[in-house]
């Protein structure tokens, strides 16, 4: 069907009508953009003055104008040689904050009995922090190289090769919701997928709900619910949550 919009800035396509919480298991989101306010790796980049030259870059690479994510993200890793753990510490403490409406999703997403995953092409450094915070129970991002020891050291401008491998994109969400997915018994349509930008969109594609948070033009018009004002939890006016 056509794009519905029921309520100001969220719009519905080819949802099934009376959507119920209690029909889905998980819940997966991305971070950057998604779950917190800022693109992590545009804020380091800023700390060695190379935040336009990245910026630059990580837009792109979200609209999809840039198809080749892993490299794009390799060459904005790179600028960042030199930045310090300190530096990522500022960004985390001064600059990164939880988007609005986070955490009533999630705590109403628990209580509904699902479990929550977070799989990110950004960095442990600061996902890690968010899945403790609040309360996520399983998350998947990329590893920054450091020298010198993790609580003072630089980066190197490289990343760690984990044992899935060492980029998180696009194909790893998917992968990693399909994986989390089987671990719980559960089939994808059970699962509700949410970002903002094109790596988002393979885990989207295979989940029940994909939902656009703020997203870049492509996404939206790919999600099957875009929310384009208000918080993440705006996604529950239009669920049962029972």
């Amino acid at each position: 069907m056509q794009a519905t919009e029921i309520f100001p800035d969220l719009v519905l396509r080819n949802c099934k009508p009376g959507l119920k919480l209690s029909n889905f298991k998980l819940i997966a989101f991305d971070m950057d953009s998604t779950l917190i306010n800022i693109e992590c790796i545009d804020e380091i980049a800023d700390a060695v003055g190379r935040k336009a030259e990245v910026a630059a870059i990580t837009e792109a690479a979200m609209r999809g104008e840039i198809t080749d994510f892993n490299d794009s993200l390799r060459r904005r890793v790179a600028l960042l040689k030199g930045a310090t753990v300190a530096d990522m510490e500022r960004v985390y403490t001064e600059r990164m904050r939880i988007n609005r409406g986070a955490v009533e999703l999630i705590t109403t997403c628990k209580a509904a009995g699902m479990k929550v995953l977070l799989v990110s092409g950004g960095f442990t450094y600061f996902s890690s922090r968010v899945k403790e915070r609040l309360g996520i129970d399983f998350a998947r991002s990329n590893i920054l190289e450091i020298e010198n020891g993790p609580s003072c050291g630089t980066l190197t401008g490289r990343l760690v090769t984990q044992c899935w491998g060492d980029i998180c994109d696009g194909a790893e969400k998917r992968r990693t919701l399909l994986e989390v997915a089987s671990l719980l018994g559960i089939a994808p349509e059970q699962c509700i997928a949410m970002g903002d930008g094109a790596n988002d969109l393979p885990m989207m594609g295979v989940a029940g709900l994909s939902v656009a948070y703020h997203a870049k033009p492509t996404v939206r018009e790919q999600a099957m619910v875009s929310i384009e004002a208000g918080g993440l939890d705006r996604l529950l006016e239009i669920m049962q949550c029972t």
